[in-house]
């Protein structure tokens, strides 16, 4: 599902966030991505949905490789993918079901489509009798399900998820987890980029850590570890 081969990326400020990376991501896997702040996660999360680009290198996913892509299909390549983010960027005039209906809008899917994929992914979350509620009349747990639900209602083959517990309450963060290893348990591939020790540490998948850009630890079923 994932390839990268050498990847580098410094910055204009002369920050070297991916220093060489090579890894490679099977379909149907469920991965963390820790290490302290300013390791270089959030650069090799982004590079992923191409919200940054690698100084050199090459990324592949789902066989396509993204320096390839010319911009204007961008936004293409993206609907292909789910992205979760921690502070759940919702639109904030719109209801739960317009946020989630509004991923397939842009693709124009057909009403009846629309209406069908949008029912089931908010069954899936466990928001269906809360559609016609607003972000704002919405806890932070229930806004994140939306985001979940928003990510996944084209049915991706790969999530990315930055952080998505962070601004969670501990109980909050189990609920959304327990989304996550619904959704992996269908056959969707998960990277997730995580501080959260706990769930690293109950939840086992495979654990890989960077630490100034590099890959430090590449571990299945693995632990979050204390010296991070």
């Amino acid at each position: 599902m994932i390839v990268m081969k050498n990847v580098y990326k410094k910055y204009p400020n002369g920050v070297v966030a991916s220093n060489g990376i090579h890894v490679e991501i099977s379909k149907g896997e469920f991965v963390y991505v820790v290490g302290p702040s300013g390791a270089g996660k959030s650069t090799f999360i982004k590079m992923m949905y191409r919200e940054e680009v690698p100084t050199s290198g090459l990324i592949f996913i789902n066989g396509t490789e993204l320096s390839k892509i010319r911009s204007k299909d961008i936004p293409y390549f993206r609907r292909q993918i789910g992205v979760v983010f921690q502070d759940f960027k919702l639109l904030p005039k719109l209801t739960v079901y317009e946020n989630v209906a509004y991923a397939l809008e842009v693709i124009e899917e057909a009403p009846s489509v629309i209406r069908q994929k949008v029912t089931d992914v908010l069954k899936l979350v466990g928001l269906t009798n809360k559609m016609r509620m607003f972000p704002n009349e919405l806890s932070g747990g229930e806004q994140q399900r939306v985001s979940i639900a928003r990510s996944i209602v084209n049915s991706p083959k790969l999530v990315i998820a930055d952080e998505p517990t962070g601004n969670l309450d501990p109980e909050t963060s189990w609920e959304i987890m327990k989304i996550f290893e619904r959704i992996n348990a269908q056959g969707t591939t998960i990277v997730m980029a995580t501080h959260n020790r706990e769930i690293v540490d109950t939840q086992k998948h495979r654990v890989i850590q960077i630490e100034g850009g590099l890959i430090t630890r590449d571990e299945y079923e693995g632990e979050y570890r204390n010296e991070i």
